[in-house]
Order: structure tokens, then C-alpha cells, then sequence
């Protein structure tokens, strides 16, 4: 059987909503991958254990200074990572900054863009949160 995006789509929301407050990442992740799984004879032994691609929320915040959002975007940019959306916004001494970015063409999985996100942030003294933009929908829900 061949799943759609909107199939996965669809399929994690239900596994989300069946875990409830167990819901971290790599839960839904493998519960998701079981249902494929059972409902399909595609295994996916031979994809990378954390290959996420699509839309990512990352947010960013600390004490402002010059050259944030060149490092920021220059990591991304390396990475092949597309910069849909974005929104910065100075409060006094702080940063903080909200964007939308499509990993697919990117060669790096999640996890090693957050990993990236890390070695970006530790020298600038800020914090940088990177998280598929499915679950910080749901985690972010009304």
C-alpha cells in the first residue's frame, strides 16, 4: 500500500491523540512506524531510524547581539534547509525569533539540523529549539 503525506499526516495525529501525555517524538515516531508497518509489507529497516523530512518550527531566543540571524540562516543554508517564514522581534536586550523551514531537500535529518542548531547557538550564548511543525501543532493546540 502506498501512503500518502496526508495518509502519515492523518495516521500520526491518531497515534498523538491514542498516546495522550505520552506522546514524545520518538514514541509517536515509532508507534507511527508500527501502523505503516502492519498495514503495508513495506518495512523501513533500510531508511535512517531518524529521517524526518517536511515543515520544522525552530525558535530562538537570548540576549541580542549582533550576527544572530546571519549564523542562524547561514547553518541552515548549508544544510540545503528552505526558510519559509520568518519573524524576529526585539524586546529590550532580547531576541527571539520564530521560523518556518522545509527540510526535505535537505541531506541532514532532524535530528543532525538540531545537533547543527546547537553548535550554532552555544557560541552566541542563546537557545535555538528546533521541532516538526506537526507536533508543535498539536502540542500547541487550543
Amino acid at each position: 500500500m502506498n501512503f500518502t503525506e496526508n495518509d502519515i499526516r492523518r495516521i500520526t495525529f491518531e497515534t498523538i491523540s491514542e498516546l495522550g501525555p505520552n506522546a514524545t517524538p520518538d514514541v509517536v515516531k515509532e508507534a507511527v512506524r508500527k501502523k505503516v508497518e502492519t498495514s503495508s509489507s513495506v518495512t523501513f529497516a533500510n531508511k535512517k531510524p531518524d529521517a524526518i523530512s517536511g515543515r520544522v518550527i525552530l525558535t530562538s531566543f537570548g540576549l541580542n547581539k549582533p550576527g544572530i540571524v546571519a549564523a542562524i540562516t547561514t547553518a541552515l543554508g548549508k544544510s540545503n534547509c528552505d526558510i519559509q517564514d520568518l519573524s524576529q522581534k526585539i524586546m529590550g536586550d532580547f531576541f527571539t525569533m520564530i521560523m518556518i523551514i522545509d527540510i526535505t531537500n535537505s541531506q541532514k535529518d532532524l535530528k543532525e539540523i538540531q545537533e547543527e542548531m546547537y553548535k550554532t547557538a552555544e557560541p552566541l550564548n542563546i537557545k535555538i529549539y528546533l521541532q516538526h511543525e506537526d507536533v508543535f501543532r498539536y502540542m500547541h493546540r487550543i
